[in-house]
C-alpha cells in the first residue's frame, strides 16, 4: 500500500516517529508530513524551508506539519500558505486523530497541552536504517529544565514504555532479521522513574540482553552521565553486546556555564566518568553534544570546552551554535555576538576533527566487526567508526574486516573470510 511522504527533521526520536506516521497514514500518498524540530532557531528555519521546497516539488499535495516546532509555535506554520494542517506531538501518535484529520475541513490546527500527557503512545515507535539498524523509542519527554532548551515544552514530561513491551518489540525486530537496535528517547537515562517499581535504564538494558539472546548489538542514544549508576556502568563496560560507543550530553566544559545552563553535572564528573569507562573498556568511543557561545561565555570559559574535548577524547561530536529560543531563561541572559558564536563553533568542530583523526589513525591494522549498510559496501563498527569495505557484503550482515588505511577522513578495510 502506498504511503505519505514524511520529511523528518532533527533527532533520532523524530525519525522513529516519522516511520510510525508513514505506517499509520498508509494509503494517503497525496499527503506530505513535515515532522519538525525546535531545538534551535536554525532547526525551525530549516523546517520552514523544507515546507516551501515540498510545495514547489509537489504543488498538489497536502502539507501537514507536526513535531516539536509545531507544538511550541503552531502559529508560525498556520501562517504559511503552503500548510494544510498543523498538529502537535500528542496528536501525531494518536491513530484515531490521524484518521479523522484526513476528513477535517479547512486548515485545522490541533495542538493539545503536552504537559497533560501521562503515558507513552500505546504502540512502540520504531525507525529503520536500511536492513541493519532499528531505532526503538523507549522514553519520551523530559522532567528537567535546562535554561537553553525548549524541548520539554514540545515533548512534555518524562514518560517510559514498560520494559515488557520493549523486550517483546525488540524480539520481534530480531525475528525480522535486525542485528542492531538503538534505544532512543528525549532523556533516555531518566527511563523508568515514572513506572510502577521505579525501574531504570540499567535494569531495562540488562533485561533486554538477558531475554533477547539473539540480539547481536544493542546501542544507546545520547545519555546523561549524571544518571549512569553502577548497574548501567557495569553493563556498559562489561557486556560486549552493548556497543562501546557512548554519546554524552555534556553541553559545556566550564562549570559556571554548566551552572547557568542548569545542568546537573560539572566538568569534573564528565572527565572522571570517561576516565573510569576507558579504564574498564579502553575501546569505548566517546561522543558528545556541546553548545558554542552560550550566553555570558567568555574566552576562558570557551577554552574550557575546547579543553574538555581532549580530556574526554571526544571523537563523535555534535556542535550546536547557541541561538536564543523564545520562552527559555537563557534567551534573557546577556548574549554572545553571533560572529563570535560562529567562530567558536568552528573551532570546536576543528578540535573534535583532530581528535577524531588521531583516533581513526589508531585503528589502522585492527580487526573490526562491521554492520553492513549502504548496499553492502560500507558500515559502522561497534565503536561507530564508519568503514568503507573492499567488497560487497549482504546488507544487514555483520562481517569482520581488517582496517588497512585512512583515506580522505574515512577508514578502509579488507573483509576477512
Amino acid at each position: 500500500m502506498s504511503k505519505p511522504e514524511v520529511i523528518s527533521m532533527g533527532c533520532r526520536l523524530n525519525l522513529a516517529e516519522s516511520n510510525a506516521l508513514a505506517e499509520q497514514l498508509a494509503g494517503h500518498d497525496d499527503i506530505i508530513v513535515v515532522n519538525s524540530c525546535a531545538v534551535t532557531n536554525e532547526a525551525v528555519r530549516q523546517t520552514r524551508q523544507a515546507i516551501r521546497q515540498a510545495r514547489k516539488r509537489r504543488p498538489d499535495a497536502q502539507i501537514w506539519v507536526t513535531g516539536c516546532a509545531a507544538q511550541v509555535e503552531p502559529g508560525t506554520f498556520e501562517q504559511m500558505p503552503e500548510v494544510s494542517a498543523v498538529f502537535g506531538n500528542a496528536e501525531k501518535q494518536d491513530s484515531n486523530f490521524l484518521r479523522e484529520l484526513t476528513d477535517m475541513p479547512g486548515r485545522p490546527v490541533v495542538v493539545s497541552d503536552i504537559m497533560t500527557l501521562q503515558q507513552t503512545a500505546p504502540h512502540l515507535v520504531t525507525a529503520y536504517s536500511g536492513k541493519t539498524r532499528a531505532f526503538v523509542e523507549v522514553q519520551n519527554g523530559c522532567d528537567h529544565r535546562c535554561t537553553f532548551c525548549i524541548i520539554p515544552y514540545g515533548r512534555g514530561n518524562s514518560r517510559s514504555v514498560p520494559a515488557g513491551s520493549v523486550v517483546e518489540h525488540i524480539r520481534m525486530l530480531v525475528d525480522k532479521g535486525f542485528k542492531e537496535v538503538v534505544l532512543t528517547g528525549v532523556d533516555v537515562t531518566s527511563y523508568g522513574h515514572d513506572l510502577p517499581g521505579k525501574g531504570n535504564l540499567g535494569q531495562l538494558v540488562e533485561r533486554i540482553l538477558k531475554l533477547v539472546p539473539d540480539l547481536e548489538r544493542l546501542r544507546l542514544s545520547s545519555i546523561d552521565g549524571v544518571e549512569i549508576d553502577e548497574r548501567l556502568f557495569d553493563i556498559i563496560t562489561g557486556d560486549t553486546r552493548l556497543m562501546p560507543h557512548i554519546h554524552l550530553s555534556l553541553q559545556a566544559g566550564d562549570n559556571m556555564i554548566l551552572k547557568r545552563m542548569k545542568r546537573r553535572h560539572d566538568r569534573e564528573l564528565a572527565i572522571n566518568l570517561v576516565a573510569r569507562l576507558k579504564a574498564q573498556r579502553p575501546e569505548i568511543a566517546i561522543g558528545a553534544d556541546i553548545i558554542a557561545g552560550f550566553p555570558t561565555e567568555d574566552d576562558a570559559m570557551f577554552e574550557n570546552s575546547v579543553d574538555l574535548v581532549g580530556q574526554c577524547q571526544i571523537v563523535h561530536g555534535h556542535i550546536f551554535p547557541y541561538s536564543p529560543k523564545k520562552g527559555t531563561p537563557a534567551a534573557r541572559m546577556p548574549q554572545v555576538a553571533p560572529q563570535v558564536i560562529k567562530g567558536r563553533a568552528k573551532a570546536l568542530r576543528e578540535t573534535i576533527e583532530r581528535e577524531r583523526a588521531h583516533w581513526l589513525q589508531s585503528l589502522i591494522g585492527s580487526t573490526q566487526k562491521i554492520a553492513v549498510e549502504n548496499s553492502g559496501t560500507a558500515g559502522h563498527a561497534e565503536n561507530f567508526a564508519y568503514v568503507k569495505l573492499d567488497r560487497q557484503s549482504p546488507e544487514g550482515s555483520i562481517v569482520s574486516a581488517q582496517v588497512i588505511e585512512l583515506k580522505d577522513g574515512m577508514l578502509h578495510a579488507r573483509v576477512i573470510e
